[in-house]
C-alpha cells in the first residue's frame, strides 16, 4: 500500500490517537529520532527495525496511521503511559487529558471553602507555584510547561470571580510567576515569541500587583536569553537593571549579579568578572539552605557554586577545572537532599570547557559525550555543547566523531550545528 493510500484510511479517531502521541512526545521535548531511540531500546533484538524505519513510522503514526501491538507496548513503556489509558478511545483524545489531578484537587478546595476565591484556593495555588518551581531541574521542559500553562488557564478563569482586593493581589502575583516560569520552559525549548509575550505578561502582572521580585527576574530571564543569544553588553544591561530593581535580599539580585558575571566572562573581561564573582560571594556567604533548594526562584549556595563554575570556564581561569569537577561531584552525590540530574549535565559542559582550556582534549571529549548523552540537556544549553564540539574538532581529538554523531542525534543540529559556535 502506497503512502497516499495508508493516508487515506486514516480515521478521525487516528487522528486524534495521533496528535496524543505528537503531544506527548513534543511535552517530553523530545525529536522523532530520540523517540525512536528509545522505542528500540524496549524491542527484543529479534525484531528491532532500523533506526531510521521506526523515524519513518513515527511521522505516520503520529498523522494517524495504525500502529502495531509491539509498537503500542513499546510507545506504553517509554511514556510510562499505560496502554489502555494511552491507546484510549478517539472521543477522549480531543484537548487536554480528561482527568487532570492537580486541578481537579484546586477546585474541590474552592468549593469546599464556599466562596468565589478565597484563602483556602490561594494558599493552594500558592502551593502549586512552589510545587512546579521546585519540579523545573528534573522536569522536561515541554512537560513542565503544559502543566504550567494548565495552571495558567485556571488562574484566568478565576480573575472574573468574586474577591477581595487582597486577594486579587494574590492572585495576580500567582499568575505572575506562573507566566514567568512558563517563559522560562518556552526558552528552554527555543520558542522566543512565546517566551517573549509570557515575558510581557509577567512583568505587566508583577507592575499590577506591586511585587518588584517578580519585574526583577523578568528582567534576569531577558538577560539569560540574550546571552545565550550573543549579546553580552545587551545581558549586562538587562542584569544591572534587574539589581536596580530586586530587592537586596531577593534570590533574584543574587542571580542577576550573577549573571551579569558570566556575560562578562564572555566578554574575556577578566576584573569585571571577578569583581561581579566577588559579589555573589558575599551575597551567599550568609545564606541557609533553603528548605527547597531545588526551587527555580530561591538561591541556594549549591546554584552559587555551579555559575561560578560557569564563569571562570568561560573566562579559561585555571580555576575552573577543579572547581568544575567538585561542583559535579557535589551536584551528582549530595551530602543532603537529592541528586540534581540536569545541573550535573551542564557542569559536566562546564567542566569540558575547562579541560580544554587546561590542555586535556580527550577528557574534554569524553565528559561532552557524557553530557550529551545524558538525555538531561535542553534546546537552550545545546549551543554550549556545540561550542565544546567545535574547540575539540579542532584538536584533531580521537572520538570526536562519536561526540559529533551523538549531538546531531539528540541536539536538534538543525538549529544549533557546532559548526555554527
Amino acid at each position: 500500500m502506497s503512502r497516499a493510500e495508508r493516508r487515506a484510511k486514516i480515521t478521525p479517531g487516528g487522528r486524534a490517537r495521533g496528535a496524543r502521541l505528537r503531544d506527548e512526545r513534543e511535552r517530553r521535548g523530545w525529536g522523532r529520532r530520540e523517540l525512536a531511540r528509545l522505542l528500540l531500546d524496549t524491542i527484543d533484538e529479534r525484531q528491532k527495525p532500523s533506526h531510521v524505519t521506526v523515524a519513518s513510522h513515527i511521522k505516520e503514526w503520529e498523522e494517524g496511521g495504525g500502529i502495531s501491538a509491539m509498537y503500542r507496548a513499546a510507545y506504553a513503556t517509554v511514556f510510562g503511559i499505560p496502554e489502555d489509558e494511552l491507546f484510549v478511545p478517539a472521543q477522549a483524545l480531543h484537548g487536554e487529558p480528561a482527568c487532570d489531578d492537580e486541578l481537579e484537587a484546586l477546585e474541590l478546595t474552592r468549593r469546599v471553602a464556599a466562596t468565589d476565591v478565597g484563602d483556602e484556593t490561594l494558599t493552594a495555588l500558592e502551593m502549586a507555584v512552589d510545587d512546579l518551581a521546585s519540579a523545573y531541574p528534573r522536569t522536561p521542559p515541554a512537560e513542565l510547561l503544559a502543566r504550567t500553562r494548565r495552571h495558567l488557564g485556571y488562574v484566568s478563569r478565576l480573575m472574573d470571580a468574586r474577591m477581595t482586593l487582597a486577594e486579587r493581589r494574590r492572585l495576580v502575583i500567582v499568575g505572575g510567576w506562573l507566566s514567568l516560569l512558563a517563559a522560562t520552559c518556552d526558552i528552554d525549548l527555543g520558542r522566543r515569541p512565546a517566551a517573549a509575550a509570557r515575558l510581557r505578561t509577567a512583568a505587566q502582572l508583577a507592575e499590577h500587583a506591586d511585587h518588584p521580585e517578580i519585574l526583577a527576574w523578568t528582567l534576569e530571564t531577558q538577560a539569560w536569553q540574550t546571552l545565550i543569544d550573543g549579546d553580552y553588553r545587551k545581558a549586562i544591561t538587562l542584569s544591572r537593571g534587574a539589581q536596580e530593581i530586586a530587592p537586596r535580599s531577593s534570590s533574584a539580585f543574587i542571580q542577576a549579579t550573577a549573571q551579569e558575571g558570566r556575560a562578562w566572562a564572555r566578554l574575556g573581561a577578566g576584573p569585571e568578572t571577578r569583581d561581579a564573582l566577588a559579589r555573589v560571594e558575599r551575597l551567599v556567604a550568609p545564606l541557609s539552605m533553603p528548605d527547597r533548594p531545588e526551587h527555580h526562584y530561591r538561591y541556594d549556595p549549591a546554584k552559587s557554586d555551579a555559575y561560578t563554575a560557569t564563569t571562570l570556564s568561560w573566562l579559561g581561569d585555571p580555576a575552573a577545572e577543579p572547581y568544575a569537577r567538585g561542583v559535579l561531584a557535589r551536584l551528582e552525590a549530595p551530602s543532603s537532599g537529592p541528586a540534581r540530574p540536569r545541573r550535573a549535565a551542564s557542569a559536566r559542559l562546564d567542566l569540558a570547557l575547562a579541560l580544554l582550556a587546561a590542555d586535556q582534549p580527550d577528557e574534554a571529549a569524553h565528559t561532552a559525550l557524557q553530557a550529551v548523552t545524558s538525555g538531561r540537556l535542553v534546546p537552550s544549553n545545546y549551543w554550549r555543547a556545540a561550542e565544546v564540539i567545535g574547540a575539540v574538532e579542532a584538536r584533531s581529538v580521537r572520538g570526536v566523531a562519536d561526540l559529533r554523531d551523538a549531538y546531531h542525534e539528540l541536539c536538534s543540529p538543525a538549529e544549533h550545528d557546532p559548526g555554527e559556535a
